[in-house]
């Protein structure tokens, strides 16, 4: 990997650089490497396998340049409003000033008119702050065999819930016979190493950061029996990872054996962290960010200072909190992270957004009547701390320019109860466990939003789990906006949770719901969603 002297080098002579030529009013260098190392595993009792497959690992380095160019100096579009025009170039795998000057070419040549820019991201004080490199040595020093090693290590822990299991010994009538359940164990376990260095016009000091996460993912089936389990962790230590999701996803696996299907209804639920995770990322929070009250399209326009949700929900973002997985020392735009508080005991409190949101918005002459409060007396709110460029799969990616993007999102209630509390609130109803295919229904604003149950929930009966619901054959039908008005309590242990192919974490516990749309999958459509 890039050591992050170099980066911080080339940062440092690709800003001298691209500052003295004449066309350019402001610039900003962002020097990032990246390395995704994943081990995946692989059992099937009744077909060979390897267990755990070969360790892969991609890599990748570079800088990306934003650039504001003064009017009518030889960029290359004619602009007679008297406004500097803006571009974005990167060049990977060359942090030379050839590589500098390859990306120059590209944001001069792709620069355009954006009449609502005012500048690059400035300091937001005279003293600005940032926090503390929070990576961990121990994953940024992994190699192959430690990797393998981890790998092993969740792939044992799942089989060893599976041979040692009552339940599926007396299925299987002998050890021996276990493999004839048809028996799966599959995931993945993905270590992040990233590292950056950002300078700029405004802020021409270099500036560094290094971050780091390891994720685990896992399924399991008993195929003889049509269950399914899951199981998954999240930290930025790899001293914290002990193999226990593959553990976790035999062990629902098994719970779920003998599942029931489930008529359509409204039910009273309780969503798993999981679940809820999944419900507030691809529903929920786009209409949080400030950059979607500017477009108009959140279904929360003009209501700042005002109450959208129950009293007992919060929920805030804290990319500097001490000890949380998705915490940085600073933005991909070299500004402090920090605590947002997004809903604040009901009450929408304040906004996610990236500077150029952020500045966007200040200068918006329908800003006040966009959120509801005047913007100006409103910056706390929406500070600029959420300007970061996630890659696919998770990193600090040199190819993009910044974007709002969470960090530790983190749910609580007002009043915190166990699960045992929970389930007495719900009575009778259902517990939703995992879900996937989650997405909203008729735009953000609608709140409307549909996805499947396909495994670790459970039927609740007299405040009790009282059997395991059959995976896919119940799907949600229901809206964001009701449901966070719907609650009946928030469980005390929230849980690190991630989606696929992303690095932000929701930081989710249990949630009680009341009057929950939930419809029965038809027989002949089950096989679509397996």
């Amino acid at each position: 990997m890039i050591p992050l002297s170099k980066l911080r080098t080339a940062a440092r002579e690709a800003l001298a650089y691209v500052r003295a030529q004449a066309d350019v009013a402001q610039a900003e260098v962002f020097a990032s490497a990246n390395t995704n190392l994943t081990v995946r595993i692989n059992y099937t009792s009744h077909i060979p396998s390897n267990g755990v497959e070969e360790p892969k690992s991609v890599e990748s380095f570079g800088l990306g340049l934003r650039v504001a160019f003064h009017p009518s100096r030889g960029n290359s579009r004619s602009n007679s409003s008297n406004k500097v025009t803006t571009g974005y170039g990167s060049e990977p795998t060359d942090l030379s000033l050839d590589g500098v000057r390859r990306a120059l070419d590209k944001a001069r040549t792709g620069a355009v008119l954006d009449t609502e820019f005012v500048s690059l991201p400035k300091p937001q004080n005279k003293r600005q702050q940032t926090g503390e490199s929070v990576h961990d040595p121990a994953i940024m020093q992994l190699k192959n065999p430690g990797l393998l090693k981890a790998g092993w290590r969740m792939m044992d822990q799942g089989l060893q819930v599976f041979s040692t299991s009552e339940d599926l010994l007396n299925l299987a009538g002998s050890p021996q016979r276990l493999p004839d359940l048809g028996l799966i164990l599959g995931g993945d376990l993905v270590l992040l190493q990233a590292r950056m260095a950002i300078a700029s016009t405004h802020m021409p000091r270099v500036q560094t950061d290094e971050s780091t996460l390891a994720m685990s993912f896992a399924t399991a089936m008993v195929e003889g029996q049509n269950s399914k389990g899951s199981g998954w962790s999240v930290s930025n230590r790899l001293a914290d990872f002990d193999g226990q999701s593959a553990a976790e996803a035999a062990r629902n696996a098994i719970n779920s054996m003998g599942g029931q299907r489930v008529p359509s209804g409204k039910y009273r639920v309780i969503l798993g962290p999981q679940a809820l995770a999944e419900i507030l990322e691809w529903v929920l929070l786009p209409g949080l960010q400030l950059d979607m009250f500017h477009a108009e399209a959140s279904p929360f326009m003009g209501k700042l200072g005002q109450q959208i949700a129950s009293t007992q929900l919060n929920i805030y973002d804290d990319g500097a909190a001490s000890g949380l997985a998705g915490s940085k020392a600073i933005t991909d735009e070299g500004l402090p992270t920090g605590r947002t508080d997004l809903i604040k005991a009901g009450v929408l409190s304040g906004l996610m957004s990236d500077y150029y949101g952020y500045q966007r918005i200040l200068h918006d002459p329908k800003g006040q009547a966009k959120l509801g409060a005047d913007p100006s007396k409103s910056i706390q709110a929406i500070l600029p701390r959420n300007g970061f460029r996630p890659g696919n799969g998770g990193g600090r990616d040199f190819n993009s320019p910044p974007s709002t993007t969470p960090t530790n999102l983190v749910v609580e209630g007002t009043t915190r109860s166990s699960q045992r509390d929970l389930l007495r609130m719900v009575g009778d109803g259902i517990y939703i466990g995992r879900i996937w295919y989650t997405y909203p229904v008729n735009g953000i604003t609608a709140g409307d939003f549909s996805g499947t149950l396909i495994g670790d929930s459970y039927i609740i009966k007299n405040g009790r789990l009282a059997a395991p619901v059959q995976p896919n054959t119940l799907r949600m039908n229901d809206n964001v906006l009701r449901v966070i008005n719907n609650i009946l309590g928030i469980g005390s242990d929230p849980r690190g949770t991630v989606r696929w192919s992303s690095d932000q974490i929701t930081w989710a516990p249990e949630v009680a719901v009341d009057d929950f749309r939930l419809d029965e999958i038809s027989e002949s459509l089950e096989t679509v969603y397996q």
